[in-house]
């Protein structure tokens, strides 16, 4: 996992918690200040300035920070001062709302974690919102999906990298008996596979099935499933294969061409970001999902996947499409323009 590209912090959190306090005063707020210092500091520094902050001045900087900054601006520094699974918590209690249910969202986060990450974002989403979260999956999915989603929120998974050839070769049989070689689809083999095994373990049964049966389980579940059943499945195998690619590679991944049909486009950051700033008026909902989200974990492999595709840095396309200081806070999280 890529790191945020943090330059020497010469200040500690104590003094940077009375920089802002100082830019909080007067007429107006040092919104220059607030940018330089936040979007330079890791999920652990800014964490340590949240702290010091509320010991220095009895208040919450978060509460601060809305009510100094507006609109798009707001948006994206609040979101930025969340650690990793707090947003997470953030996006699935969202997308798990019915006024604003977006299933493809919660299936993402989800099934591309670590069993170790959603255990700790589990927790998170208790904490921030009184319920659990499998309770919101029972209300919103349905069918095989849910079925799914809850297994993988809450079976423990090994997340070594050793495997056992015997089981491998089972589970590729298995799969092979549940899906090509029947009629209709055992939809529940793929959910006791898909749910239990570890991510390499997944990886090395996809090789295997393709040595034995000359296919890949991409292509058998886009045959065999659909939906967010098929998009849930698919997302698990390809995080099992290399996580850190996922994001940025899953278009060449998964053989798409644009426009891709029947997957869902907004799990591909590159194209979602050149969809969020093409056209008439951006999407600063999406802009500052992926980049907010993606900065301290592969934000490296998505700037050069936008630059192989769209032929200009992504720097460059978010410099076009915003302004003023909601522009200078992405694009100091983006980090240098290459």
């Amino acid at each position: 996992m890529a790191t945020l590209s943090v330059p020497p912090v010469l200040s500690s959190p104590r003094d940077d918690a009375m920089q802002l306090f100082r830019a909080f005063k007067g007429m107006g707020t040092d919104t220059s200040t607030v940018i330089n210092i936040l979007a330079h500091r890791d999920a652990a520094q800014r964490s340590l300035i949240q702290h010091e902050y509320r010991t220095l001045y009895s208040e919450d900087l978060f509460k601060r920070l809305s009510s100094e900054l507006t609109g798009n601006l707001e948006t994206a520094v609040l979101f930025w001062m969340h650690d990793l699974p707090g947003r997470d918590a953030i996006i699935v209690r969202q997308a798990l709302m019915m006024n604003t249910m977006n299933l493809e969202a919660a299936t993402e986060v989800i099934c591309s974690r670590t069993p170790s990450q959603i255990q700790v974002f589990k927790q998170h989403y208790h904490a921030k919102f009184g319920i659990h979260v499998e309770r919101d999956i029972e209300s919103c999915a349905s069918g095989d999906h849910k079925k799914l989603l809850l297994a993988y929120a809450s079976i423990p998974r090994y997340e070594g990298r050793e495997v056992d050839r015997e089981m491998v070769v089972k589970d590729a049989k298995a799969l092979y008996k549940a899906g090509e070689k029947k009629w209709g689809t055992d939809e529940k083999t793929f959910i006791h596979i898909f749910s239990e095994r570890s991510a390499a373990h997944l990886a090395a049964v996809d090789s295997a099935y393709h040595d034995m049966y000359g296919n890949s389980l991409k292509k058998v579940i886009k045959k065999e499933t659909s939906g967010h059943f098929e998009h849930a499945l698919k997302t698990i195998l390809l995080c099992s294969e290399n996580p850190a690619n996922y994001f940025a590679k899953l278009e060449y991944a998964t053989g798409l061409t644009l426009p891709a049909s029947g997957w869902n486009q907004d799990l591909i950051p590159s194209l979602v970001l050149h969809k969020a700033m093409k056209g008439m008026g951006t999407n600063d909902t999406a802009l500052i999902r992926v980049i907010v989200t993606r900065t301290e974990i592969d934000m490296h492999y998505i700037k050069a996947e936008y630059l192989k595709k769209y032929k200009k840095t992504l720097n460059d396309a978010v410099h076009t499409e915003t302004s003023g200081h909601y522009r200078a806070f992405l694009l100091a999280l983006l980090g240098p323009n290459h």
